[in-house]
């Protein structure tokens, strides 16, 4: 895991950064959670509410509304598809986000419509880190 500003980048998920989203690929399915960035800007999570299982969502819209003490806000998709599992354990204990933003704290699991040709908007991999590294630092963010 890279450390860059202090908040962890895994190198080996895809990002939309200015969303503070990450992505990874299990199989044919994508996993969808908020990065160390967005949970340390948010603070304590204090609810987490997914769409339904079954809901079709396009890149870019809510696959989850995510509220902390002093932020309401949502998860957007990385990609488009059908959402078709959501982190129970996540609603019940929402600070699973703040201490496993990139294991336990996953929010849902899309079935992509067509990954080859979206994940190209994606960062990733050390030219992932590096667009990360200029936005936390073009925005002055640091995780404390």
């Amino acid at each position: 895991m890279t450390v860059v500003n202090n908040c962890n980048i895994p190198e080996d998920l895809y990002y939309v950064v200015e969303k503070h989203v990450w992505a990874r690929r299990d199989g044919e399915l994508v996993t969808v959670g908020m990065t160390d960035v967005a949970q340390h800007l948010a603070r304590t999570i204090v609810a987490v509410t997914p769409k339904a299982t079954g809901k079709a969502v396009q890149k870019g819209r809510n696959i989850a509304t995510v509220e902390s003490g002093k932020w309401v806000g949502p998860v957007s998709a990385p990609v488009s598809g059908e959402i078709v599992a959501v982190n129970d354990a996540l609603v019940a204990s929402p600070s699973l986000i703040n201490s496993d933003p990139y294991g336990d704290g996953w929010v849902a699991r899309l079935r992509p419509s067509d990954w080859d040709s979206e994940v190209a908007d994606l960062a990733t991999g050390p030219d992932g880190i590096e667009a990360y590294r200029q936005f936390l630092d073009a925005e002055g963010i640091t995780c404390t």
